[in-house]
């Protein structure tokens, strides 16, 4: 998809800087949620963006380098597990949104957000549903909090064989959930996620 398929959204030739925010990891088992805020640049198009996940891995990681490169600012947030299991992964995300808009270097006065609710932010934000697929700077974001994760599953997987992490990210898969029951939870398990904590519970150690 190129940049002016998208819908037309407020740009910043309006003289707003707006910014996109997307997050990635809401749903798997294990590891922080990550988001990303991304303002692009108006007199530096960028091309091919999308929803990262309709994207492929090598046509991912080849847009994450140009929009790191051409974006005018670009900045990740996240939450931990410990975060997500105290405050829940809603407001867990909603933190590591706001994080990631509060760590970038040119303050933006327009937010959109991909989703249906907004965080807390110092600027004006809208959300907007499926905005990875509709909004370039939201687009940019899901390719940056997405590439970002993926490589640090990827590390963690050579941490911790046997989870099949570097497959399945972590999501409940049923490899994932097989190598769950057979080894145990790691210490990057979400324990306030459904099967980690049945699975504690019946190990006796919540």
């Amino acid at each position: 998809m190129k940049q002016n398929q998208f819908y037309e959204f407020e740009s910043s030739d309006t003289g707003i800087i707006i910014a996109g925010v997307d997050e990635v990891g809401r749903g798997p088992l294990c590891g922080p949620v990550i988001a990303a805020a991304v303002i692009l640049d108006p007199a530096c198009p960028i091309e091919g963006l999308n929803d990262s996940k309709k994207l492929s891995e090598k046509r991912r990681e080849a847009l994450f380098d140009i929009i790191c490169r051409d974006a005018l600012a670009w900045s990740l947030g996240r939450a931990d597990v410990a975060e997500i299991d105290e405050l829940n992964i809603l407001h867990a995300t909603m933190l590591a949104m706001q994080r990631a808009v509060a760590g970038l270097s040119v303050t933006p006065g327009l937010a959109y957000i991909d989703g249906n609710r907004c965080p807390a932010l110092s600027c004006r934000a809208e959300a907007i549903v499926k905005g990875d697929s509709r909004v370039p700077e939201i687009a940019a974001a899901s390719i940056i909090a997405k590439v970002t994760r993926d490589r640090e599953m990827l590390i963690m997987d050579g941490e911790w064989p046997g989870y099949g992490i570097a497959s399945h990210k972590g999501y409940p898969t049923r490899v994932h959930l097989e190598a769950l029951r057979k080894l145990g939870p790691a210490p990057f398990h979400r324990r306030s996620f459904k099967p980690v904590s049945e699975l504690l519970d019946s190990l006796g150690l919540v």
